[in-house]
């Protein structure tokens, strides 16, 4: 995979940096459930570095993956960091010893965890930090989010913390957050089959923030549909690629990070910027949604 075949995917400003649209999610390289070091240390390494080698400029992590794990591969794979590498990281959570996610939205949570990325990274400030929404674990839930988002932003002005983000959040969430701060960009789930967000998707397209769909592929249940399995074999593709193709072809704002523990899975992802979707096959994956 060269450089200019993932520049196929295009770019966008994420926190006053151009990135291409086709990051990567650091997630997977975590062990089972996100929790615990990878099974194979050193090919959570190779994957990280052939990303970079590749040209991927956007990395999302957290420092709630492992806890920790991911944030010292990271560090230990590509440090010192490429100076055009965005690493885009998230707070608000916390796991549990049985590795449940748990909200941490306290100010001193919010401090220590950017304290904690900040180290585990190996940085003096963090370029993007998303702030994850925790009233539900299982998706957006309204309810004021002026008090973790203030703490974040007073992060901010002390020079810890470059630019903000939300994640899990409804649109009124959003309206209420950047009547506070401005917002770089939303994370929420989206994919081909689960299009909540449609309208905020555009919204956001309108105004020049990012919308970053988590579990772009599924998540923790991959996408099944007899439609995309047949528009993919049409098109000498995976399913999984066409899914990230039609992310990519879906809105110019969409920053596509799909994680994955293999090398050869992340050849994979990566091709999706080389596929071109033709009106008929648009046609059938718009249908699935």
């Amino acid at each position: 995979m060269s450089k200019s075949k993932i520049e196929l995917s295009g770019t966008f400003t994420l926190g006053g940096r151009t990135v291409k649209r086709l990051g990567y999610g650091a997630m997977q390289l975590a062990g089972p459930g996100v929790f615990g070091p990878p099974k194979d240390h050193g090919a959570a390494l190779s994957v990280l570095r052939e990303a970079v080698a590749s040209g991927v400029d956007h990395i999302d992590t957290s420092d709630f993956y492992g806890p920790h794990i991911t944030n010292r591969l990271i560090r230990e794979a590509l440090a010192p960091y490429p100076r055009d590498l965005v690493i885009v990281t998230k707070i608000g959570a916390r796991r549990g010893e049985d590795g449940s996610w748990l909200p941490a939205f306290s100010p001193q949570e919010l401090t220590q965890a950017v304290h904690d990325n900040l180290r585990n990274l190996g940085l003096e400030v963090l370029d993007v930090v998303n702030l994850r929404i925790m009233f539900s674990a299982h998706g957006p839930v309204e309810g004021s989010i002026e008090a973790p988002l203030t703490a974040l932003a007073e992060l901010q002005r002390k020079g810890l913390v470059r630019h903000i983000g939300l994640s899990n959040v409804t649109p009124t969430q959003i309206a209420e957050a950047r009547r506070i701060t401005p917002i770089v960009c939303v994370q929420n789930q989206y994919n081909l089959v689960h299009r909540t967000d449609d309208a905020l998707v555009d919204a956001l397209a309108r105004d020049g923030i990012a919308y970053v769909p988590f579990f772009p592929l599924g998540g923790f249940n991959p996408l099944q549909s007899s439609t995309l399995s047949k528009v993919a074999a049409r098109l000498g593709a995976t399913p999984l690629q066409t899914a990230l193709a039609w992310l990519l072809h879906r809105s110019p704002n969409i920053l596509v990070i799909p994680g994955t523990s293999s090398v050869a899975h992340l050849r994979e992802n990566l091709a999706a910027a080389e596929l071109t979707l033709p009106d008929d096959a648009l046609r059938e994956l718009n249908s699935i949604g």
